[in-house]
């Protein structure tokens, strides 16, 4: 690669309140705003020098990134100058993260959706799922600041539904184990098997408590803020970062073509969302592309207060009820202030939402997966909210469409298995159908039944 297309050092990076616009040292370890509470954001003060670029010459320079063998500037730091422009890239932790494909939808599955769209594949990440971008900037930050502020020791925490969990463990057992110390929260039971492994095979001190994501979120919370340790939840900002990388990836493939766009994220803590917004904002800033996309944020009827506001104006938390798409299990999204900026500031006209109830969840993911994909039940709340808002007229399908499936379908393989054994707990509310099901067949080791079975003829 040529030097001149090299990130160097730059910029002066602050957490930001976004309401009180007070500034803070990005090297402390805060995540809400000493003076008014609110949520913070990290800007680059020195932004207005990334202009001297046309937007024509950043979208030249990291397509030439794209074929590069450093390794650090194969994943989300591609976009070094839009993330982490203070990052050294020797503190670059980079794990195989990032540059997951956009897979189009077969002619079966276009026409159950009722479009044709494109599926990017975040379960191809290192830990399995899209929460790999931001940890991949949280960890390599932490890495810097370690060394910037000479600390010995230090605790990195996060509560979980499970695929922050696994990433955060991977990531940090990358780190020097004197130096930081693994702890994750998770709520007890609701928490799959395979996604539960994944922080005890890379050594983190797993701490089960009864209830739900907010009940271990509201523990961590008090933690960050009583004692010096590093958040590793999306509350951080420096986790939006990285996560930003989704836009600037989806913007990418493209051919930096946003042009009728619509962009379907399913909502969660409403990190994601958040950071794709931004992402597209940030590209956009720049001249990279010429407008905003639409976008289109999804949530389970058993948890959707970011629905109920944008159809009423008014926010309040929810009680939740269980949903399979556990990540979206969250009844009061961290985040959701900094959607509600975003869409005022940038999105007024181009933000949409739309429940779906959970057995819409289910068929979303069975029937993708059957059509060539490998999403997870989030993957299929996406894949039923795009359905869904097509047919109820919500938006046109003459649009072009990318759906964002979070993780890999095998985290939730227990979900399809329970599915096709009639097993899933009626709390759930969902009814089977027979046509989704699929189970082995036992059979005897014989040639001959086996070819009366399929209906094979003999040449």
């Amino acid at each position: 690669m040529k030097e001149d297309h090299m990130p160097e050092v730059m910029g002066k990076l602050v957490y930001q309140c976004i309401e009180c616009k007070s500034e803070f040292d990005i090297f402390d370890f805060i995540y809400t705003c000493p003076k008014c509470n609110s949520l913070l954001k990290i800007e680059n003060t020195e932004a207005d020098c990334l202009k001297k670029k046309s937007g024509k010459q950043w979208a030249t320079l990291f397509d030439a990134r794209k074929s590069t063998n450093r390794l650090e500037l194969s994943g989300i730091f591609r976009f070094h100058e839009l993330i982490l422009p203070i990052l050294p890239l020797e503190d670059i932790i980079y794990l195989g993260e990032g540059d997951t494909p956009i897979v189009k939808t077969n002619k079966e599955l276009s026409g159950w959706i009722g479009t044709e769209c494109f599926v990017k594949n975040d379960g191809l990440n290192p830990s399995a799922s899209f929460k790999d971008r931001g940890m991949a900037s949280a960890i390599s930050f932490l890495n810097h600041a370690i060394k910037v502020k000479n600390i010995d020791n230090v605790l990195a925490i996060c509560a979980s539904t499970g695929d922050t969990s696994a990433s955060a463990a991977l990531y940090l057992s990358y780190l020097p184990k004197e130096k930081v110390k693994s702890v994750v929260l998770l709520p007890k039971g609701k928490v799959t098997p395979q996604q539960l492994s994944q922080p005890l095979g890379s050594g983190a001190e797993v701490i089960e408590i009864p209830g739900v994501f907010d009940d271990c979120m509201r523990i961590v919370e008090q933690l960050a803020q009583e004692y010096n340790v590093f958040l590793l939840n999306s509350k951080n900002p420096v986790r939006i970062l990285g996560q930003k990388s989704y836009a600037y990836e989806v913007a990418q493939q493209l051919g930096w073509n946003t042009k009728d766009l619509v962009v379907v994220v399913p909502i969660g803590n409403a990190g994601n969302i958040t950071a794709v917004m931004q992402g597209f904002v940030d590209l956009y800033s720049l001249g990279i592309i010429k407008e905003l996309p639409v976008i289109l944020g999804v949530q389970s009827l058993h948890a959707d207060p970011v629905v109920r506001w944008w159809k009423t104006g008014a926010y309040s938390p929810i009680k939740i009820t269980p949903s399979v798409a556990q990540a979206a299990m969250i009844g009061d999204p961290v985040s959701f202030p900094r959607v509600k900026k975003l869409v005022e500031e940038h999105f007024d006209g181009k933000f949409y939402t739309i429940a779906v109830t959970e057995e819409e969840i289910m068929e979303g993911m069975l029937i993708a997966n059957r059509h060539g994909h490998a999403v997870c039940t989030q993957g299929g709340e996406s894949i039923a909210g795009l359905k869904k808002a097509i047919s109820e007229g919500l938006i046109s399908n003459a649009h072009r469409f990318v759906v964002d499936s979070t993780s890999s379908q095998l985290k939730f393989s227990t979900f399809q298995q329970m599915y096709f054994t009639d097993t899933i707990d009626p709390v759930y509310g969902i009814k089977t159908k027979n046509e989704l099901k699929n189970n082995p067949i036992s059979m005897d080791a014989d040639s001959s039944a086996i070819a009366r079975h399929l209906g094979l003829k003999r040449r």
